[in-house]
């Protein structure tokens, strides 16, 4: 069993950045993807970004694009989502997620989940 533990939410106003941590209980993160996927209230659970097992395959949804870089070190068993200019619409509880080695975009093919860690975008 993998645990994530993700964090690295906050209150930022738009046009801010932060940075979110998703850091796995034990070395085999280093075989899984990890996917940043996001909900606001009302509405389902989105995916955001993802990178491959290997750091080689990296995507993002449209909307994130030029915005949101996602990184990982597997020697620290740590991956990062970096958000710089935020908007309101970004607002949102982010988890990660770890998939065995490729990227998914659909939540129910996720094997295992972070709890979650709230952005909150706002003026």
């Amino acid at each position: 069993h993998l645990t994530l533990v993700d964090s690295g939410g906050g209150l930022v106003q738009p046009g801010g950045s932060l940075r979110l941590s998703c850091v796995a209980s034990e070395y085999r993160m280093g075989l899984y993807a990890i996917g940043w996927f996001r909900q606001a209230p009302g509405k389902k659970r989105e995916w955001v970004s993802c990178i491959s097992s290997s750091g080689d395959n990296i995507n993002h949804i449209d909307s994130v694009k030029g915005r949101f870089t996602i990184s990982r070190d597997n020697e620290k068993q740590t991956v990062w989502l970096q958000m710089d200019n935020l908007k309101p619409e970004d607002t949102a509880v982010y988890y990660c997620a770890a998939t065995w080695e490729s990227c998914v975009v659909a939540a129910f093919e996720v094997e295992y989940w972070g709890q979650g860690t709230q952005v909150n975008v706002s003026s």
